[in-house]
């Protein structure tokens, strides 16, 4: 897939607002708030569930990387998430 594409996807279900759950969260992390080197995936089954958490990590950006953001469009799928939720920017790692 496109990484464009893949994107677009992405932003498609994360406009989409709180739908219930299950729910799965992204979070950039990088050096700088210019380049992202690792994703965090957090679902959550149902309210009160324990989260689980899916660390992804790269040397290049991994909010450029087409593999990548095709492995999150296919990550939300697979765990039928309701709702999509993302963390604005990247979150500096120190």
């Amino acid at each position: 897939m496109n990484v464009d594409k893949a994107k677009k996807r992405i932003a498609k279900l994360i406009k989409k607002g709180a739908r219930g759950y299950p729910q799965v969260s992204l979070e950039y992390f990088g050096k700088t708030s210019d380049f992202a080197t690792e994703v965090v995936v957090t679902f959550t089954l149902e309210e009160g569930a324990e989260p689980q958490t899916q660390s992804i990590v790269s040397e290049s950006d991994i909010r450029e990387d087409e593999a990548i953001q095709s492995v999150l469009v296919r990550i939300i799928e697979r765990a039928d998430a309701n709702t999509v939720t993302e963390v604005d920017g990247v979150s500096i790692i120190r």
